[in-house]
């Protein structure tokens, strides 16, 4: 609930909700709480960012009700920072964090960022099937190691190009551990699923050709384009899903494959779609509206589904059966697309942008920018001085510096007059260096040295983000208004209002007029494929207690001549006992058995031994309603019951399962069709169920045709509106009892700080 109310307060946390600087007391008030003024510019910034494009957003009644809106905004605010909320740490914490997430779009180039999205765009409607040899290397691989990798790569490709097949190349000298079996084929791809220089180099290659060597954070690689080839673009599809999960029951399994199994039978029978998808699709989303689901593309949905989709080539062809991790699918074929305009791959673009590789061009630009306009200067003499402190221990990561070097005071660069000196370097380098294997001390030295100017660059930057830039400074204030904002509502309303039952309570009793029932119906529905499965359903219906038949309750088994309980069976009681009581809907018989013999000498042994269970049960917790006792007696003496494996098999007590709930009663009636019959069984209202609603709503058994489906409606009682109970409608009371919390407490508040508003101010914002 309160994940939902956090949209509530960033709602009312109106865009710019405060003045980008403390109001000046020379500048006119629209309002004043308390002995605070609301500046008439703060009040505008705000009110013309939430109601942009409004045509008659400026009347004296649209500006004043939102003035009282901002004013119970600020009020809250106001009494959050009164009490300190915003001085805790957790506070602190919380804000720096989103500061962290808004600052990201400041320290990025944008123009970079753009000519990357729209480059991704273009080539997602294409693929490209490519093999590679690989080379691996490290990242800080010395400098010798590097040219014996490119060299040995230009080999490679001279080879090929000369006439040697790629793929046994690969075989032999490939790194890439796959490229034993495959040869080096990655089959076939799309944008933004390699890393950025291995898609540039292949989308820039030819068919047919061999790339020049590309590093990568792998290695060097060499790439073959085998085929290009324009992208399958999005398709449409509708499906009907019946659930079933990894790890249901093997029963459950069975019936959902059966289940569909009925319907795509029906569907071959050119049975309506629509019909059949709101009859028995479990995808709630989607069963109403013909099972239809949003256009997608590739990767977006199990890949087996995306498969099965895009191999449908006609308009409402369907698939067979197919089994996902979420059940069972048949599925119909709408539409096909090509590739969604820009526009509506854009921001999903910008997204992955930010993670994949390729920002690492757009962080290269940023940098070059923000040195330029932060009048970054280095000083080379000192810098060359002080990266000629490298030494072997750098490598080892034991790297050190003498604490009274004269040096260390000296500037090595500056970013707007700021000195950045020796000292402040050799301090980052003891922090970052680590054990190497590959490279020499002075390119150790010189990467910890961009880094270095990289970091200070980029925290320089994000430091004076709030003076650079009015929109960020602006966004920060929302973010630090509206964590202040949850904290005390969350205190003052949302929580209390759950925890605090017996004020709901109260609350619900004094407004108890709105919260009634309209017409409604007890009443039982049963849908059936036809009259004789209809008649069935009514004949069993009034029974009340139906056999669970897929429940298989091992037998109990007695010593001869005796009724005591052994461990084993006492084990196997148990398990029956938390069945019942975890049910009031099920039952049980207890069938007393005992072979010939026995009961020659004791003609109650099946009896006592019936009865010997129910006390275990009852003993256990089990209500005696739920128990019904049949003493089969002695078994007949014949055949191969007469051996004494068959005397032991008959001194036993076993178990049948029932139940009152109508579900059972429709297992059993679709036995040999999972579609044949539905039955539902409670309270209805108005408009919940089409085939009730068609009846005249008195008591008494109607039947009625619909969707080629036979029904039996049964009203056993027309109910008089009446007054809900709480725990009928506890959601929608405990909103109610928020809001009534809420207006309370801002009535405090105005009492507290007591708001005056300056209706002149408001004229001004008037538009005649």
């Amino acid at each position: 609930m309160r994940s939902n109310h956090l949209l509530v307060a960033a709602a009312l946390l109106v865009a710019g909700c405060t003045a980008t600087k403390k109001n000046d007391s020379k500048e006119p008030a629209i309002a004043t709480l308390g002995t605070e003024p609301i500046s008439t510019t703060e009040f505008q910034y705000v009110y013309e960012k939430n109601n942009a494009g409004n045509d008659d957003a400026y009347t004296r009644e649209n500006v004043t009700d939102y003035l009282n809106l901002y004013t119970n905004f600020k009020l809250k605010v106001k009494e959050a920072e009164s009490r300190g909320l915003d001085t805790t740490m957790a506070f602190k914490r919380e804000l720096e964090g989103y500061k962290e997430q808004l600052a990201q779009p400041y320290l990025s180039e944008k123009s970079v960022t753009d000519q990357l999205v729209k480059q991704a765009y273009d080539r997602l409607s294409q693929e490209v099937n490519a093999s590679h040899i690989l080379l691996t290397l490290q990242q800080d691989a010395a400098p010798e190691d590097t040219l014996a990798a490119y060299n040995k790569a230009v080999e490679l490709r001279q080879r090929a190009l000369s006439g040697e097949d790629f793929g046994k190349l690969a075989q032999a000298h490939s790194q890439d551990p796959s490229a034993a079996d495959n040869k080096g084929n990655l089959g076939y791809f799309t944008s933004m699923q390699m890393v950025y220089p291995f898609e540039d180099a292949a989308y820039k290659t030819p068919a047919g050709q061999i790339s020049m060597p590309v590093r990568t954070r792998f290695g060097y690689h060499l790439i073959k384009v085998n085929d290009k080839r324009q992208a399958r673009g999005e398709v449409k599809v509708a499906h009907i899903m019946v659930r079933a999960t990894p790890g249901m029951p093997k029963a459950d399994s069975l019936a959902a494959k059966q289940r569909i199994d009925a319907i795509y039978k029906r569907l071959q029978r050119n049975e309506s779609w629509d019909k059949l998808a709101a009859e028995f699709s479990e995808d709630a989303n989607s069963a109403q509206n013909g099972g239809d689901l949003p256009w997608f593309g590739t990767g977006r949905m199990i890949p087996n589904f995306e498969d099965a989709a895009f191999a449908l080539n006609k308009e409402d062809e369907i698939t067979k059966p197919l089994l996902t991790p979420y059940g069972w699918h048949i599925i119909k074929l709408i539409d096909k697309r090509g590739l969604p305009p820009f526009e509506d791959m854009e921001q999903n673009l910008r997204n992955k942008i930010a993670k994949d590789s390729r920002s690492e061009l757009n962080r290269a630009a940023f940098l070059k920018r923000i040195k330029a306009e932060n009048n970054f200067t280095e000083v080379a003499a000192t810098k060359a001085a002080a990266l000629s402190k490298a030494n072997a221990e750098l490598l080892q990561g034991k790297w050190s510096y003498d604490t009274n070097d004269k040096t260390l005071n000296q500037p090595l660069f500056t970013i707007q007059g700021k000195p950045y000196t020796v000292g402040n370097f050799y301090t980052f380098v003891k922090e970052q260096q680590r054990p190497r294997t590959t490279g020499t001390p002075e390119y150790a030295m010189s990467t910890l040295y961009d880094a270095y100017v990289d970091k200070s660059l980029v925290e320089y930057e994000r430091a004076n983000l709030e003076n650079k830039y009015t929109d960020y400074r602006m966004l920060v204030k929302e973010y630090h208004d509206g964590i202040l904002l949850f904290q005390l509502m969350d205190e003052k309303v949302w929580s209390k209002a759950v925890e605090d039952s017996v004020g709901l309570k109260a609350f619900f009793e004094q407004n108890k007029e709105k919260y009634k029932w309209g017409p409604r119906v007890q009443a039982t529905v049963i849908s059936a494929a036809n009259k004789d499965l209809l008649n069935k359903a009514q004949q069993q219906l009034a029974t009340r207690r139906y056999p669970v038949k897929s429940a298989n309750l091992p037998d109990i088994l007695f010593e001869q001549n005796k009724a005591e309980l052994t461990k084993d069976a006492s084990l196997k009681l148990n398990e029956f006992a938390e069945i019942l009581k975890g049910n009031p809907s099920l039952s049980i018989d207890v069938n007393g058995h005992a072979d010939a013999r026995e009961a020659a000498a004791n003609q109650n042994i099946s009896d006592l031994r019936a009865q010997r269970v129910v006390k275990y049960l009852t003993e256990k917790g089990v209500p005696a309603a739920q128990i019904k006792v049949n003493a089969l007696g002695k078994t007949k003496q014949a055949g191969p019951d007469n051996t004494e494996t068959g005397r032991r098999r008959n001194r036993r007590a076993s178990f049948a399962l029932y139940s009152s709930d109508v579900n059972a009663l429709a297992d059993n009636l679709n036995a040999s069709n999972p579609l044949d019959v539905q039955i539902t069984e409670k309270k209805f209202q108005k408009g919940e169920n089409k085939v009730l609603d068609a009846v005249k709503w008195e008591k008494g058994t109607y039947t009625l045709q619909q969707n080629g489906r036979e029904y039996l409606i049964i009203i056993d009682e027309v109910l008089e509106p009446a007054y809900k109970q709480l725990n009928e409608t506890r959601g929608v009371a405990i909103s109610d009892y928020q809001n009534y919390l809420e207006q309370q407490w801002v009535n405090q508040l105005r009492e507290k700080y007591p708001v005056k508003v300056n209706d002149a101010e408001i004229e001004k914002l008037v538009r005649k």
